[in-house]
């Protein structure tokens, strides 16, 4: 049976890494401070504002919210982000996407401070994954899966990484961070033919397709650390990944569990990059 990489204890040991932070910089008179802006009352929205909230109370870090109605204007929305940007008593923002039709996001989103773009929401944090510059932050979902590796001290170095998945969101951010960690990295999509032998080649898999366990026992073999990033409803109405955790697990070396995998670790890691922010303004 695969060894199970519990989100739990990552989560544990960067969120002790997180409060040490906060309180450091405390002492220095800087209180870390995380804004989230929300358009209107999407209960998905809803539900991760709550967690985020709960997890920067636990590691000391504050959180303002600014609530906006379904229907509120470019203009506003815009002139809200400004005043967040000028802001130095905010660090990151959130904002939840996506937006209301009536709105440009691609406008918005690069409205805001790379600075303050805690979870890769502008071009410009974008460009910081892809040249390995510091500017802005990763996605803090991508983030999570290297932070999993990182802690059960999975070395990437010349192995090779199969991204199941080619979205902005994950996969081509994952596929970036992977060749930092300096794996051969091959990204599938939906056009890849015989996706299976590409997928068993790889010593390591992330898997973010979007489609309830689309990767099976087909596409894995014996010493394989398998990531999923996936969060599905199957049809007796239980959360599950893209992989088929049944099929996977007597299979493979090690695997994230859907629930409590990477999902558990994105809110500290979203927490983490609003404490790096402010350290990075005054160090």
């Amino acid at each position: 049976m695969a060894k199970r990489l519990l989100g739990k204890e990552v989560t544990a040991a960067l969120n002790e890494r997180i409060k040490a932070d906060a309180e450091a910089l405390k002492a220095k008179g800087v209180n870390p401070t995380l804004c989230i802006i929300r358009v209107g009352e999407n209960e998905s929205d809803i539900s991760y504002e709550r967690g985020a909230t709960k997890r920067c109370e636990t590691l000391g870090v504050a959180c303002e919210k600014i609530l906006l109605p379904e229907d509120v204007s470019q203009e506003e929305l815009l002139a809200t982000i400004d005043k967040v940007n000028k802001n130095d008593q905010i660090h990151g923002v959130l904002l939840f996407r996506p937006l209301p039709k009536h709105l440009d996001q691609s406008v918005i989103e690069n409205a805001l401070d790379p600075a303050k773009d805690v979870d890769c929401m502008t071009d410009g944090s974008m460009s910081g994954v892809f040249t390995g510059k510091n500017v802005g932050f990763p996605p803090c979902t991508p983030q999570a899966c290297m932070e999993i590796l990182d802690h059960y001290g999975i070395d990437c170095t010349g192995k090779k990484a199969v991204v199941v998945g080619r979205s902005l969101v994950v996969g081509k951010p994952a596929a970036m961070m992977l060749i930092k960690k300096n794996a051969t990295v091959t990204v599938c999509h939906t056009r890849t033919v015989d996706m299976p032998s590409v997928v068993r080649e790889a010593d390591i898999v992330i898997v973010a397709a979007g489609r309830a366990g689309v990767v099976d026992d087909t596409y894995l073999r014996a010493g394989q650390v398998v990531i999923d990033v996936g969060i599905n409803v199957n049809a007796e109405g239980k959360l599950c990944g893209d992989v088929d955790f049944e099929k996977a697990e007597p299979i493979v070396e090690a695997i994230t569990p859907v629930p409590g995998g990477v999902g558990s670790v994105t809110t500290s890691v979203l927490v983490g990059h609003v404490v790096e922010a402010a350290k990075r303004k005054f160090a």
